[in-house]
């Protein structure tokens, strides 16, 4: 008996030992001590990090837990564990749980802040990041695209975090679809509050961001419901839907300028969201393309945007459509949702010889519309008969059309703030009905008969939407940063001189920002300290005709200046010829300087008396000439830097040119010029990425990127094309120059001496679906599968 005793106690000291072993909890002071911890844990470990700052550290969470016991990393007191600084965390394996992390005021150099994946081979399933902060996690230069958590793998859930301040490019999170571990990825994204990120003024400032135009196709099943999303002004999609079978449910945007945008994809559930825009302009509702989506019992409140950011936006397709344009609507359902006070709503939008194709096989059912203020119910901008209208009432003194909408007066009564129809709307209840018609309303109240709208009559509570608690259980105290540099924006009016003037007033770091409408410059301009010019998408900068003296420039870069131009349209046209855009400092002087152009339009430079877009004067030289995203046309020449003679001397020490146009230029688009024939002296780098060369340099000698020289070439996914008279679009010489995964059409052939090299070229027809955009047609080899680096040609996401 004694035996039996001893052994039994035996047993039960053992499982005790083993679970002690399974479950522990280890505190941990520095990164050192994480790094061990994370290696040793089990299934149902958890690692509690001190708190305090942790500064410049490279978090790894990983290994493997099981359902019921994950391996957790948490903070000793949520909220109470500060990571600053150049910091990141990877996210992977299985099962496993971050809870209670504040990054806080980073400067991250890295593209994410959170990933779930060590690499493109291990990723996080059926794991969870929880309780946690990110704010104002920015990098220094606000050009440089940043993701605060990228989502890969399966079945993980981003829960009750706060992310507040993304002032750079890059969406704040993203889903992944790339390869076949992330589809029908089941990820939720639930409970977490998106807070104040201002307006980017580009593209890529996106809060959320479903799978990409390459991947869009492919299904997601993605949930994002009961978050809130305030402030987001990133750009026009506040949400980006890219990819198929997501679900947006319960979700709050409050006075956010932007859209739930269904941009590429399918079979989106949109339901029960409730957008409140509080008069703000530009706040917009949900927009839609492509097909098969639900849009039902959604309330919108006061939403002051229009066009593409209208209360419910229904937008024209372009024929055969390649991935990264614009899919016809088809066979939408567009139900029950509750209109208030909003601008009009948008039916075919973006219509022009592009977007040809109407909506068609759509439904537009028992929507209930009021408007207080008199304003539009409505725009169509092309045929709209492929869209059925069912019972869609509208309570306004506005006008509309019988055939689309009809008209009644409506007994309304308060819920606190919201109008909500009473018991005594018999006229709005309706016989429409089919598969996608809601058998519940917005507040998941059963409808015992079908009433337009969102609401049952008489209904007294408030949407989810707007009872659900977002972020971390422990309120961060979010304060934006201090500026260090201190700069002002100044507004400058269209009119003759205004920018000159306004350009005396700048200091380092200012910003001129300019309305649409033209900027006439008759006099140069001359560039001191760093100053960023910013348009407004039709700014357009000129010299009158008929002046005393020709003007020879419109931009000087002085020597230690920095230049940025931005959103701008500068033309050379006028009667004596400007003969450039944009000069160096003049000849001989030595310090260096830097020159930025972004998302910009330089035309009509025709000056055949030695002149060109930019050019580098004789004894200068750039540290940085960057170009994003810009369009140089109907020119004489593009860049050049080719007037340095004596042996090793050069124009600018880094070139790079990304995402651009080069077309109808009668010499060069870039001439950059180094005396060396050996290659031996180091300096001088060009990079260009995925930009088009269109009837460029179009004569048997000429030469599209003219690089003698230059030790370090590369240039990578981008097309020359049309240059028929050419022998050579590109000569590389020397093993650190290359071209790669490049189209050449109808420009001759690429050549490469002395070890340079030419990879995966493609000499075929590039195949344009719009040929003045350069959009690639669905049968273009620019779209082909084997090109599988990177995209060839115009990057359009």
């Amino acid at each position: 008996m004694n035996q039996f005793i001893m052994k039994f106690f035996f047993i039960l000291l053992s499982s005790s030992l083993i679970s002690s072993t399974i479950y522990s909890q280890t505190l941990v002071t520095n990164l050192n001590e994480f790094n061990t911890a994370i290696k040793k844990a089990n299934p149902g470990s958890t690692i509690i990090m001190k708190n305090g700052e942790w500064k410049n550290v490279y978090l790894k969470v990983f290994g493997i837990g099981k359902k019921e016991s994950p391996i957790t990393v948490k903070a000793e007191t949520p909220g109470k564990v500060i990571i600053t600084g150049d910091s990141k965390m990877n996210i992977y394996g299985k099962y496993l749980v971050v809870d209670g992390l504040w990054f806080k005021d980073g400067t991250p150099s890295s593209k994410s802040v959170i990933s779930f994946r060590k690499n493109s081979k291990e990723f996080a399933y059926n794991s969870r990041l929880t309780n946690c902060t990110v704010s104002y996690f920015n990098p220094s230069d606000r050009s440089f695209n940043t993701h605060w958590v990228d989502l890969w793998g399966r079945n993980n859930r981003i829960d009750h975090c706060n992310f507040t301040g993304k002032t750079n490019k890059g969406t704040t999170l993203v889903v992944w679809l790339k390869g076949g571990a992330h589809l029908e990825n089941n990820h939720r994204i639930d409970h977490n509050f998106f807070g104040h990120r201002p307006d980017l003024g580009e593209n890529g400032g996106e809060t959320i961001r479903i799978g990409t135009s390459t991947n869009s196709m492919k299904s997601s099943k993605t949930i994002v419901e009961n978050n809130m999303f305030k402030n987001c002004n990133g750009e026009i999609e506040i949400i980006s839907n890219k990819s198929g079978d997501n679900i947006y449910r319960n979700n709050l945007f409050f006075a956010s300028k932007g859209t739930l945008t269904l941009r590429h994809g399918n079979n989106a559930l949109v339901e029960g969201n409730v957008f409140l825009g509080n008069n703000v302009s530009k706040t917009g509702g949900i927009r839609i393309i492509n097909e098969g989506h639900v849009v039902r019992n959604n309330l919108l409140v006061g939403l002051k945007g229009d066009g593409y950011r209208g209360p419910i936006v229904v937008m024209n397709g372009v024929p055969n459509s390649p991935l990264n344009r614009y899919h016809q609507v088809k066979n939408v359902n567009i139900q029950h949702n509750t209109i208030i006070n909003c601008g009009p709503i948008e039916f075919a939008a973006g219509k022009d010889s592009e977007k040809s194709l109407p909506p068609i096989n759509t439904i537009f059912a028992n929507n209930l519309i009021t408007n207080t203020t008199k304003g539009k119910i409505f725009n169509s901008h092309d045929d709209i008969s492929g869209i059925s209208f069912h019972n869609n009432i509208v309570d306004s003194e506005s006008s509309v059309n019988a055939n689309y909408f009809q008209k009644l007066s409506v007994d309304w009564k308060l819920l606190r703030s919201l109008p909500m129809p009473t018991s005594k709307n018999t006229g709005l209840t309706s016989t429409f009905k089919n598969e996608q018609t809601p058998k519940k309303d917005i507040v998941n109240s059963p409808r015992k008969e079908i009433v337009v709208g969102a609401f049952n009559l008489n209904n007294g509570q408030y949407p989810e939407a707007l009872l659900t608690k977002t972020g971390p259980n422990w309120k961060p105290v979010i304060v934006a940063p201090k500026i260090t540099v201190k700069k002002k924006v100044i507004i400058v009016e269209p009119g003759q001189e205004t920018l000159g003037k306004a350009l005396k007033k700048t200091n380092n770091g200012d910003i001129l920002q300019l309305k649409n409408g033209i900027y006439f410059s008759d006099k140069t301009l001359k560039i001191n300290d760093k100053v960023t010019i910013i348009g407004s998408g039709e700014t357009l900068i000129k010299a009158n005709n008929k002046l005393s003296k020709p003007l020879n420039y419109f931009f000087r870069v002085q020597p230690k200046s920095t230049l940025i131009l931005d959103n701008l349209i500068l033309d050379g046209d006028n009667d004596t010829k400007v003969k450039y855009a944009v000069v160096s400092p003049d000849k001989n002087n030595a310090e260096k300087y830097n020159l930025y152009i972004r998302n910009s339009t330089f035309k009509n430079f025709n000056n055949k008396k030695g002149g060109s877009i930019f050019k580098a004067y004789i004894g200068t030289k750039a540290d940085s000439i960057v170009i994003t995203n810009s369009k140089f046309v109907d020119s004489y020449r593009g860049f050049n830097l080719s007037f340095e003679k004596a042996f090793g001397k050069y124009s600018a020490e880094y070139i790079k040119i990304h995402n651009s146009v080069f077309s109808n230029l009668e010499q060069f688009a870039v001439n950059y010029f180094k005396a060396d024939p050996t290659l031996a002296i180091q300096g001088g780098k060009l990079e260009v990425s995925n930009c088009i060369f269109n009837k460029v340099g179009n004569y048997e000698k000429g030469i599209v990127l003219k690089t003698k020289g230059i030790p370090e070439v590369i240039i990578k996914n981008s097309v020359f094309i049309n240059s028929y008279n050419l022998k050579h679009p590109v000569s590389l010489k020397g093993a650190n120059n290359l071209i790669e995964n490049c189209l050449v059409s109808s420009s001759g052939s690429v050549k490469t001496t002395q070890n340079a090299v030419q990879k995966d070229i493609i000499y075929k027809s590039a195949k344009w679906e719009d040929k003045k955009n350069f959009i690639p047609s669905k049968k273009s080899p620019l779209l082909k599968k084997n090109n599988k680096r990177e995209t060839i040609g115009l990057i359009n996401n």
